[in-house]
């Protein structure tokens, strides 16, 4: 059998498949569910739009205390990545995060890159704060802080 039949059957099987797909969905979706109990005549009338409920109203500010103290932690570590990393790259060393290995061929490059982050922790963090995820809004600085922290310990112990 050629290549060609063989990947005109698969072809057509997978249209198939698609087709039958497809059709299963959306007859699934015409009536109500088995289940599913009938409405009464005498319950409130049924509006055929959809009601789209709306978001909380955010629990915090976003420049609370504990964030301020985050962004803070969290520029001061990537400060001290910076320094850390420029020193090790002079006397040498070489840069093992294969995206900041880019940055770093030059001093600005490498500012660039640690300013950058830094901007975009906080903007992550923003996102989530107006989407409604606390946590996650938290917990992004926290894992910044926490890498920051880990390459800062690693450059010092590899001088």
């Amino acid at each position: 059998m050629s290549v060609t039949k063989c990947s005109n059957r698969i072809c057509i099987a997978v249209g198939t498949l698609l087709a039958v797909f497809v059709i299963c969905v959306t007859s699934w979706a015409q009536g109500p569910l088995p289940d599913a109990p009938m409405p009464s005549s005498s319950s409130a009338p049924v509006s055929p739009f959809v009601v789209v409920p709306t978001l909380e109203r955010p629990s915090h500010k976003f420049w609370d205390k504990e964030n301020k103290l985050l962004f803070i932690t969290a520029t001061a570590l990537n400060g001290a990545d910076f320094a850390v990393t420029r020193s090790n790259l002079q006397s040498g060393g070489t840069e093992l995060n294969p995206m900041v290995r880019v940055f770093g061929r030059s001093t600005a490059g490498l500012a660039v890159n640690f300013v950058g982050e830094t901007v975009g922790v906080v903007g992550i963090s923003y996102f989530f704060h107006k989407t409604g995820h606390h946590k996650l809004e938290r917990f992004v600085s926290a894992v910044n802080i926490g890498s920051s922290a880990g390459a800062v310990t690693y450059g010092l112990a590899h001088r």
